[in-house]
């Protein structure tokens, strides 16, 4: 890693990343500009570190813990730090503290549940140099990258983007585009993926088996593209959420298993714990449409309306199926608030 950062300061980024690739994989590349060390610092200067500890009675505490630690990166000059959401959803108290060792308080100022990112704000000047925001649309397969997590050059990784391809997770989140890369990082959550222009191009989410190809074992991380960012951004400092109708929620985790989709926890209190689905439950269908993946359940969920609306399950409970009408919600009305002082 040493050599790799003397490369990056000296040569620049794309010369280092190049020749670590295989001949066969390499293509001509317009000249790279050189990155200074000063420049290489301030890159890596604008990755803190994440630490929050969750109210008491945080519903997320049974699957995320009480104490959470991860990255974050400074992407504004006013202080705000973009991160994994699931780091700071549900906050009694959060910080920030920098590569130089400056620590501030923060608050969330910001979460997007259809994303997955999380803004804070810092209480106080973080003085470091916010990175630029890149286009995670423009990144090539096998393009090289690195993976920045809080501390240091020591932990810098370089990669290779993999894939970019759908991603749905259990918790009722779809990504149509998520950035795949290879190999992982065990310090993804926050972490900045930064592309060969020094720009962020994605924030760290997951460790993944299967990061080329749904099957096919190949170790990676997956990152959320920093372009969903960039529509919500202005929403999220000034309202703290996406404007327009948030998406129907059931609090309903599903895996996908032999061609059916089975309920893997349904969430206390929940719409779907409080209509009556159960775990072990299969879902076989939204209305009169059959489902067997979670894209599908996530699409034909979502086409129905906004939070609020009645979703009519079909699923097979024991050796019977039955139709359960449940009332979603937003799913930020799930989350404990820290009360006000």
């Amino acid at each position: 890693m040493k050599r790799f950062l003397n490369l990056l300061v000296v040569s620049g980024f794309l010369c280092a990343a190049l020749a670590a690739l295989p001949l066969e994989a390499q293509t001509p590349q317009p000249k790279p500009k050189v990155i200074s060390e000063k420049q290489a610092d301030d890159l890596l200067g604008s990755v803190v570190r994440v630490k929050a500890r969750a109210l008491p009675d945080a519903r997320s505490n049974a699957t995320l813990g009480s104490l959470r630690e991860g990255s974050g990166v400074i992407i504004d000059d006013r202080g705000y730090v973009l991160t994994i959401g699931y780091l700071v959803i549900e906050a009694d108290a959060i910080e920030v503290t920098t590569a130089q060792g400056k620590t501030s308080p923060a608050t969330l100022a910001g979460y997007d549940h259809a994303s997955g990112f999380g803004l804070l704000r810092a209480a106080l000047p973080l003085g470091a140099k916010p990175i630029d925001l890149g286009a995670s649309a423009e990144l090539a397969l096998r393009e090289p990258v690195l993976v920045a997590p809080h501390g240091g050059r020591e932990l810098l990784n370089l990669a290779y983007v993999v894939s970019t391809r759908q991603f749905s997770g259990s918790w009722e989140y779809l990504l149509d585009s998520a950035i795949f890369v290879s190999p992982p990082t065990l310090a993804w959550a926050g972490s900045a993926l930064i592309s060969r222009e020094g720009r962020l191009v994605g924030i760290g989410s997951l460790l993944v088996r299967d990061s080329e190809e749904v099957g096919t074992p190949l170790p990676g991380n997956m990152f959320v593209p920093i372009d969903l960012l960039k529509p919500i951004l202005a929403d999220l400092i000034d309202q703290g959420r996406a404007s327009g109708p948030p998406r129907p929620w059931l609090g309903m985790a599903t895996e996908e298993m032999q061609g059916r989709l089975f309920v893997t926890r349904v969430s206390p209190e929940a719409p779907a714990d409080q209509a009556g689905v159960q775990r072990g439950d299969i879902v076989v269908g939204v209305g009169a449409d059959a489902v067997t993946t979670q894209a599908e359940l996530y699409r034909k969920l979502w086409s129905l309306g906004p939070a609020g609306t009645e979703v009519p399950l079909k699923v097979l409970q024991g050796a019977s199926v039955k139709e359960i009408k449940v009332r979603s919600i937003d799913r930020t009305n799930y989350f404990r608030v820290k009360p006000s002082l």
